[in-house]
């Protein structure tokens, strides 16, 4: 599996040895050394299938690049794997909360590397061939999947890109209880790296945000969580 790939690193020796080590792993490199110019090469066309972005850069936090690309409609949809020195529990949370699709801490090895670019290719070129309806409405619930956009009742409701991919899971598995273990696992990409307490923290936000929608989340106590069509009377 091969494709295009956006390298973000400010340090020149580790920027060439990726360069050179991707390139014969046999996809096309592009490289920035800076936040801005990271995002600039973002938008040229073709546009890249997976971006590998340091956070410790000269200009702009890789968390900041991160968050400007998903929520450009043009980027938002490119995969991104963090890769840093920053391993602690906080740093990954917020990797996720910006919407990092993974998170690689340094030093790694290059077939570590390789591994996990190729899961998150393989994971996101599965979900783009999947029939995505461009609106699923639940009562006062509508979300849009394509374009990243939820309404209740009529209003638009902000989500950070990790809370419409809980909502959305919990939305296409409807009925169907997940547990806290399962969601860390499809939604953060990840096992026991962050504890089971911040799927509930998520999902209280997710709720507060929902308004008059948020009983269609249900808690199963001791179990996990599922979400509900609404009852006719709430609809």
């Amino acid at each position: 599996m091969t494709g295009i790939l956006l390298l973000v690193e400010d340090e020149a020796d580790l920027r060439e040895t990726l360069e050179y080590s991707l390139e014969r792993e046999g996809y096309v490199v592009r490289s920035a050394a800076t936040g801005r110019e990271a995002l600039a090469q973002a938008g040229l066309e073709p546009p890249p299938d997976l971006v590998l972005l340091d956070l410790m850069l000269p200009d702009l936090a890789g968390t900041e690049v991160c968050r400007r690309l998903k929520a450009d409609p043009k980027t938002r949809s490119i995969p991104v794997v963090m890769a840093t020195a920053k391993g602690d529990e906080i740093d990954r949370v917020v990797g996720f909360e910006v919407g990092a699709d993974d998170y690689v801490i340094k030093p790694y090895s290059l077939r570590e590397l390789v591994l996990r670019i190729r899961a998150v290719l393989r994971r996101t070129r599965d979900r783009d061939v999947e029939a995505v309806p461009d609106r699923l409405t639940f009562g006062r619930l509508v979300v849009e999947p394509g374009a990243h956009r939820v309404w209740v009742e009529g209003a638009e409701v902000l989500l950070t890109a990790l809370e419409f991919r809980l909502l959305e899971l919990l939305m296409r598995r409807r009925g169907r209880v997940q547990s806290r273990e399962q969601l860390l696992s499809d939604v953060w990409g990840i096992t026991a790296d962050v504890t089971t307490r911040t799927v509930d923290t998520h999902v209280k936000r997710l709720r507060q945000k929902l308004g008059t929608a948020a009983d269609q989340i249900e808690t199963l106590r001791g179990v996990g969580y599922r979400f509900s069509e609404p009852s006719p009377r709430g609809a």
